[in-house]
């Protein structure tokens, strides 16, 4: 039987510079563990669906590739609670 591979999803809210909603876009697409991304309206320009196999690795997307991003100016990040959540098809 093979064993289930347990990872840590996170939600990256990300602030830029106006206008820079783009290029931040295409950017994250090259980062392997940013698995889902979506422009937004309201407090934060991008939401960015992370899946790391653990803590030290997202830290490092979040703070070394992210942040470090030209024109980010600011993140948050959510982590998400093993076994609390739904998917409706």
């Amino acid at each position: 039987m093979l064993e289930e591979k347990k990872s840590i999803t996170a939600y990256v809210m990300i602030n830029c510079d106006l206008g820079a909603d783009e290029s931040i876009i295409e950017e994250l697409k090259h980062f392997e563990n940013v698995k889902e991304i979506h422009g937004v309206f309201g407090a934060y320009d991008i939401i960015a669906r992370v899946e790391s196999e653990n803590q030290d690795a997202l830290k490092e997307t979040r703070t070394w590739k992210i942040r470090k991003l030209d024109k980010v100016r600011s993140t948050l990040t959510l982590c998400c609670i093993e076994g609390q959540w739904f998917r409706q098809s």
